[in-house]
């Protein structure tokens, strides 16, 4: 029976962490995916600028 506990301290920390990081990590991504889009419409329009 401690074997079995000792395997899901062992198993079960990494897994928290892992968690813990890609939910963090979402929301960072969020942020950079709109920023990527917003700086994709500025050069969109800057260009347009250009040609005209």
């Amino acid at each position: 029976m401690e074997i079995i506990f000792s395997q899901i301290a062992n198993l079960g920390f990494p897994i928290v962490v892992s968690v813990f990081l890609l939910v963090r990590i979402e929301s960072k991504l969020t942020d950079i995916t709109s920023s990527i889009n917003e700086l994709t419409k500025a050069i969109i329009s800057k260009t347009k600028e250009e040609v005209l």
